[in-house]
């Protein structure tokens, strides 16, 4: 096919609308109707996909470019000075979930943490009306990028630089909140700036939750069917997480505490990763393969505490660790829990934040089993 005969951007967008309607992560037809709308090409003219185990640099003018901003996976936009994506356009198809998971009225307003590429905006200010979108972003550049893109689109929602952690209560109260990078807890900004029913939908850990804010400033609800995992808030533009890369050879070779240990569940399956991420939202946790061993790492910036863990049997394994926190010894429990529990899946489980920001996760029910997540 010459270039000439490759699809335009219209036919590009209707294929990907059409798929999003077919795996139902479209449900309604204001939705569908902005998803056709809204062109995702022009928020990124230059993005980075994961792909066959590498990365793949598409720019504008390539002939692949167009087709390749219609697929639907995340794309990387930018990157810090270790080569760590710090911003991205979030996979359609999980978008797509999360804006429908936010169950918006006509009429209401949303604030957005993370603003990213703009796109996600645009989507909001198609469905709402600019006027009823506030998109907060600590990287200010981010926000004048994506300003531009979103004028250039005929959008024109209010965008803020600063800490989307302290929401924008200039705006407030708001009927819906969106966030668009991973949190360890909720906080209590978030809650304080949401009317009384109103629905925040977030990242926490590998899960999405959806919770509504009664009038104390609680808030419950559960975890969404998909897992996904977003590029961590930052409080300041250059603020930078450990890269794992550096965490791989001091964990092969610290020395400490040493015990064996009986695994109640493989590790790198989906339900303890859900569990672990929850409990240990800003651990490092990565496996690593050493001299044919199987090794799992955990490292916790904050305290520099530290656990490897070194299989020696098919659940059996031995136990190094240091620092002033046993990070093993908190995780055990819970996996053994959930073990006993039959191995429910992460869709069965919910969450509770009191008013005074305590994180409470349970399983089916509220008042049924439960665990208080370390703040």
């Amino acid at each position: 096919m010459s270039i000439t005969d490759a699809p335009s951007a219209d036919e590009l967008r209707q294929c990907m609308t059409d798929h999003l309607v077919r795996t139902g992560c479209i449900q309604s037809k204001p939705w569908r109707a902005a998803f056709l709308s809204v062109p995702r090409e022009l928020f990124v003219p230059d993005f980075t996909v994961r792909a066959q185990g590498g990365l793949h640099r598409y720019s504008q003018g390539d002939p692949a470019w167009l087709a390749a901003a219609y697929q639907d996976v995340s794309l990387l936009t930018q990157f810090d000075q270790d080569g760590t994506a710090t911003s991205s356009s979030t996979q359609p198809s999980l978008m797509a979930e999360m804006l429908e998971a936010l169950d918006v009225r006509d009429g209401d307003t949303v604030l957005e943490i993370g603003a990213g590429t703009g796109y996600n905006a645009a989507l909001l200010s198609h469905r709402l009306g600019p006027d009823h979108v506030v998109t907060v972003d600590v990287d200010p550049d981010l926000v004048a990028a994506a300003k531009t893109r979103l004028r250039s689109a005929g959008y024109e929602p209010t965008l803020v630089a600063g800490d989307g952690m302290a929401g924008y209560s200039k705006r407030a109260p708001y009927d819906r909140l969106l966030a668009t990078c991973g949190v360890g807890r909720i906080p209590t900004p978030w809650r304080d700036q949401l009317r009384p029913g109103g629905v925040i939908v977030a990242n926490i850990g590998c899960g999405i939750v959806r919770l509504v804010v009664q009038s104390d400033r609680s808030a419950g609800g559960r975890f969404l069917h998909g897992l996904a995992t977003f590029m961590n808030a930052r409080p300041t533009p250059d603020t930078v997480r450990t890269a794992t890369g550096r965490l791989v050879e001091p964990l092969l070779t610290w020395s400490g505490e040493t015990r064996e240990i009986t695994l109640p569940a493989v590790l790198d399956t989906s339900g303890p990763q859900f569990l672990a991420s929850l409990l240990h939202p800003q651990v490092n946790d990565f496996a690593l393969g050493n001299g044919g061993q199987e090794i799992r790492c955990l490292f916790d910036p904050e305290s520099s505490s530290w656990a490897r863990i070194t299989m020696t049997g098919v659940m059996t394994a031995r136990l190094d660790h240091g620092g002033p926190r046993d990070l093993w010894a908190e995780r055990e429990p819970l996996l053994t829990q959930w073990r006993d529990a039959g191995r429910p899946g992460h869709e069965r489980y919910g969450l509770t934040v009191s008013p005074d920001g305590a994180h409470v996760l349970w399983l089916d029910e509220p008042d049924d089993m439960g665990w208080r997540l370390p703040n």
